[in-house]
């Protein structure tokens, strides 16, 4: 069995465009794009795990290990066959930040997909997480980093199991993969999507080798926003009838001189010259 798609997977850094990027992408007409985080790839995972822990699977993959293999290889595209069921569009766009996680299960599964992968200068997408915290105070964030100082808030959401750092190390660690598994990968770099979107979806399309879609930035396509109240309102989704570049956030030079010290590599990579001190 195979997937009888193409599927597109959206993920990256959070606070980075990547529910913007799904609006832009519905404006295609050959992509199946309803935007809102997915959770196929947490339900792939949360299969494998299941199944490796069941005594019964075990025991046959103990009597016929080929055969039951093949089984869960073949679940899997069925679950996913059946989860994009109601398209008849050849490519299928799902967005988790998981992804970036589980590339060599996607890759297993579906080994001519794509990905795109958000990025954005590290101290605005920590700005814009402290800007909405100050805007939602009475709230506290799921893991609780309400009871930190800003300093210690930032430490912790860079940690390596931060909603930052954990996607973070994930793109750090793509340099590991093979290379032609590379070329699956497409960055989109926030600020080149904010100030020139069109130029930016061409690229992106002419990569997928698709024909241009007409998008105008002014009057953008409105779906339905995605439920927020998973993550207390700290991690808006919401959607725009315009692009306008959001202003910079202030970051204190403590936390700022911190952020590029620990992730040069991020910047030589995305930002050359920018996190030069």
């Amino acid at each position: 069995m195979t997937f009888d798609k193409r599927l597109l997977c959206v993920s990256g850094l959070p606070r980075s465009g990547s529910t913007l990027l799904c609006q832009l992408l519905a404006h295609h007409p050959e992509l199946y794009c309803i935007g809102h985080s997915s959770p196929l790839c947490h339900a792939l995972v949360g299969l494998r795990s299941s199944l490796s822990d069941n005594d019964f699977l075990k025991a046959q993959l103990d009597v016929d290990f080929d055969l039951v293999y093949q089984r869960l290889e073949n679940s899997s595209l069925g679950f996913m066959r059946g989860w994009f069921a109601e398209t008849d569009k050849d490519w299928v766009v799902d967005k988790n930040r998981g992804w970036l996680h589980h590339i060599e299960l996607l890759h297993k599964l579906v080994p001519n997909f794509r990905m795109l992968v958000c990025v954005r200068e590290l101290s605005q997408v920590y700005g814009s997480v402290e800007a909405q915290h100050q805007k939602t105070i009475l709230l506290d964030f799921p893991d609780k980093l309400a009871q930190h100082s800003r300093y210690g808030r930032a430490d912790k959401l860079f940690a390596n199991q931060g909603v930052i750092g954990s996607p973070l190390q994930s793109i750090g660690a793509l340099q590991d993969i093979d290379v032609q598994l590379q070329q699956q990968l497409y960055y989109v770099v926030f600020e080149h999507l904010m100030k020139e979107p069109v130029a930016a979806m061409q690229g992106i399309f002419d990569w997928l080798g698709l024909p241009p879609a007409d998008i105008d930035p002014q009057n953008l396509r409105q779906t339905p926003n995605e439920s927020d109240s998973y993550y207390r309102f700290k991690y808006l989704h919401t959607r725009h009838s315009q692009i306008r570049p959001p202003k910079p956030h202030s970051i204190p030079p403590r936390i700022q001189q911190q952020i590029q010290q620990q992730f040069g590599w991020f910047y030589q990579t995305f930002y050359p010259g920018v996190g030069k001190l």
